[in-house]
């Protein structure tokens, strides 16, 4: 946040330097208000040139209004010097868009722009998991609150009340009621946590992708039984039967087709194929014994 004074050459300050705060905002109120004729001649000179210098003097003067209405969000939990630079760059918007024509001041043109930009960032950053989506829901988030005349939920009533003053749906008053009342809950248990709490978080409740240690032992067990059987049932085949087996079945690299093992045997693909049949047959019985 920009604090130090520092004159241009025609003595307006500009706003620069170290992030205090609080010097940030008296220095704001030290510069001089426009009269309607000198926003008139700046924002005349802005649309028609483009000079930057007369946008900087339109803006500058405007800042303590952009700190006031973010105090108004104060009480949201964010920090007030996000407030005041996102609504600062709401000013910047409406300064560009400004027409001196139309013949409303600029203070009361910008206030949409600010409080646009703020809303904005609030929503973004209030929660982790984006609160409001909907048109409905961003309006109910701003205005909810200040509808409620008690603390707590709200009765029946009072959700109709509130749903007829601000044109949305009951349930749309009810599911941002919800939303507000939620908390978010961090996925991994903080380093300060006792074993207690710590069902707690998220990270907790997800099922594990890897296997326990007693099924992966039990797997790898059955594996080594598998491959034992399957040797020594091929150790009981004879030598055509095993070839033709391990080179249909086990060969990594390429497995032969029937007709490629027939021209090999002299033999038919059909005769090939029986011989796997009786041989799957004889390693079958060993596995079930």
């Amino acid at each position: 946040m920009s604090t130090q004074l520092v004159s241009t050459s025609n003595s307006l300050p500009i706003l620069m330097g170290s992030s205090n705060l609080d010097a940030y905002i008296q220095a704001s109120r030290r510069i001089p208000i426009l009269t309607p004729e000198e926003e008139y001649a700046y924002a005349t000179d802005l649309q028609a040139t483009g000079n930057l210098a007369s946008a900087q003097k339109l803006v500058l003067p405007h800042l303590r209004f952009v700190i006031k209405i973010a105090n108004n969000y104060a009480g949201y939990g964010l920090a007030i010097s996000d407030l005041i630079q996102e609504g600062s760059i709401g000013l910047m918007k409406a300064v560009k868009r400004f027409d001196p024509e139309v013949g409303v001041r600029l203070v009361s043109f910008a206030v949409h722009w600010i409080k646009a930009e703020i809303h904005e960032f609030i929503l973004k950053n209030w929660r982790i998991v984006k609160i409001a989506t909907t048109k409905a829901q961003r309006k109910l988030f701003f205005k909810l609150r200040s509808q409620k005349t008690r603390l707590g939920w709200f009765k029946a009533e009072e959700i109709t009340h509130v749903a007829e003053t601000l044109g949305v749906t009951r349930e749309n008053v009810m599911e941002m009621e919800n939303r507000l009342n939620n908390q978010d809950i961090g996925f991994n248990m903080s380093s300060d946590e006792d074993d207690d709490s710590a069902y707690i978080a998220p990270e907790n409740m997800l099922m594990s992708s890897t296997l326990s240690p007693e099924i992966t032992l039990e797997s790898k067990d059955s594996k080594q039984q598998d491959s034992l059987h399957l040797r020594k049932a091929l150790n009981e085949l004879d030598d055509r039967s095993k070839e033709i087996v391990s080179r249909r079945w086990l060969d990594d690299d390429s497995k032969a087709t029937l007709h490629e093992l027939a021209n090999e045997f002299g033999v038919s693909a059909e005769r090939i194929r029986q011989i796997e049949k009786n041989a799957f047959k004889t390693i079958k019985a060993k596995f079930v014994a």
